[in-house]
């Protein structure tokens, strides 16, 4: 699924595009710093699914969510890091491809998973966790992460 939303989308993209005459953009080390942008913010998504598994012993997938909550580790710090880390790496593709429409792609993608996916996402949270999750709903924000440690 990941090959598909990162990269073969992306690549269909850039040809419809080119088709329409939409011209890429370029800039001084597009290349390298997409591409570090791309490590950067995959670890962040990395450290999520390590503490999610390790932690939580499930996964972000309602088929294998997690039987305990998990609010050490990155999540300490932000609520959502793995949604953090699919946008920023739609966006650093978008960056090293020098494309309009894959940045958009990336923000749409981002806009769906707010409007759509979270509110389910924490109804599921709620359900099983309770106050504790709640607790931690109310002190750790979802997109821009504390500076802080959340103790919880």
């Amino acid at each position: 699924v990941c090959t598909l939303i990162l990269f073969v989308f992306p690549a269909l993209i850039v040809r419809v595009e080119a088709k329409l005459g939409i011209v890429q953009f370029t800039f001084p080390f597009q290349k390298i710093i997409s591409a570090i942008l791309f490590v950067l913010i995959s670890s962040v998504g990395i450290s999520g699914a390590i503490t999610m598994a390790k932690i939580g012993r499930g996964t972000p997938l309602p088929l294998d969510s997690a039987s305990k909550l998990v609010i050490s580790g990155i999540y300490s710090f932000v609520r959502n890091p793995m949604a953090i880390s699919g946008i920023g790496q739609g966006l650093a593709v978008g960056l090293f491809l020098g494309s309009p429409f894959v940045l958009l792609y990336a923000l749409m993608g981002g806009a769906i998973w707010q409007m759509i996916f979270r509110q389910l996402e924490e109804e599921d949270l709620l359900e099983r966790f309770g106050a504790d999750y709640e607790n931690f709903r109310q002190n750790v924000r979802c997109w821009i992460p504390h500076l802080r440690k959340f103790k919880g």
